[in-house]
């Protein structure tokens, strides 16, 4: 695995992340899914060295990092700055897949100084709209977290034996094992965040954003892609043929599309 980083923030808390790319590369700071991991799969890893990127991957709060109990998706942004800092990067891009997506546009919004451009992969929209309401997994966010730790608690294992047994597909079982690794704390609390007011407002993004999103995506749909669109000025959307993961082909134009 890529070698883990590790920071203390103000408040005590250590936040692990890994570098991938080369240092020369346009800096990026990237938000993982939900669940997700800091460890990239080989082919992303390689889309990166492709693209010109210097990409730091973040564990966020409960995975592998810190849990900060009660985190706003806002509350990302002061660790990116944070994580900036240390890296030297006054400007920078960020990007962000499925869950992660909203903690890429609270970096935009809340970070307007120092990012650069934004995009999205399979994200989604926020509470209160149409296509929030077709998710399946608020319903159990919303009964509180203990309900939630018991559905993950068997959810988890049912996907890693899923995973296991399918086809391959470039690392999905390693990468939902690394998602679990260090508990379910972070799942949890992205769930209890998502579920709630994100603590921003996405019409304050001012950088350009674009939207990827899947073809035939049944996890985060395009009715997301099209609510996040319209609301978000001058958002692009940008459709690729596939479901929720894109293949390697799509990640190099995602990421080659950051230094637009």
């Amino acid at each position: 695995m890529t070698p883990t980083h590790r920071l203390v923030t103000a408040d005590g808390r250590t936040l692990k992340y890994c570098l991938y790319g080369d240092e020369a590369g346009l800096p990026v700071i990237a938000h993982h899914g939900t669940p997700g991991t800091r460890w990239e799969r080989p082919d992303v890893i390689t889309a990166i060295e492709q693209a010109g990127l210097r990409l730091l991957l973040h564990g966020r709060p409960g995975y592998g990092s810190d849990r900060q109990p009660g985190r706003t998706v806002a509350d990302v942004a002061a660790d990116v700055e944070v994580l900036a800092d240390v890296m030297g990067w006054k400007r920078f891009a960020v990007t962000g897949f499925s869950g992660g997506g909203p903690h890429a546009l609270a970096t935009a919004a809340l970070l307007p100084h120092r990012v650069i451009r934004c995009s999205t992969v399979a994200a989604i929209a926020p509470p209160g709209t149409t296509a929030f309401g077709s998710l399946d997994w608020p319903a159990d966010a919303v009964r509180g977290e203990p309900f939630l730790r018991d559905q993950l608690g068997r959810r988890g294992p049912e996907l890693l034996r899923e995973f296991a047994t399918g086809a391959p597909d470039g690392g999905r079982y390693e990468r939902m094992r690394a998602a679990c690794v260090d508990g379910l704390d972070g799942w949890i609390d992205d769930y209890l965040a998502l579920s709630k007011p994100w603590g921003f407002k996405l019409r304050d993004i001012g950088v350009p954003v674009e939207v990827w999103f899947g073809s035939e995506d049944d996890n985060s749909t395009p009715a997301h892609a099209e609510w996040l669109v319209t609301t978000i000025a001058g958002a692009k959307a940008r459709m690729y043929d596939g479901g929720h993961d894109p293949d390697d082909t799509t990640q190099r134009q995602v990421f080659t599309a950051l230094h637009s």
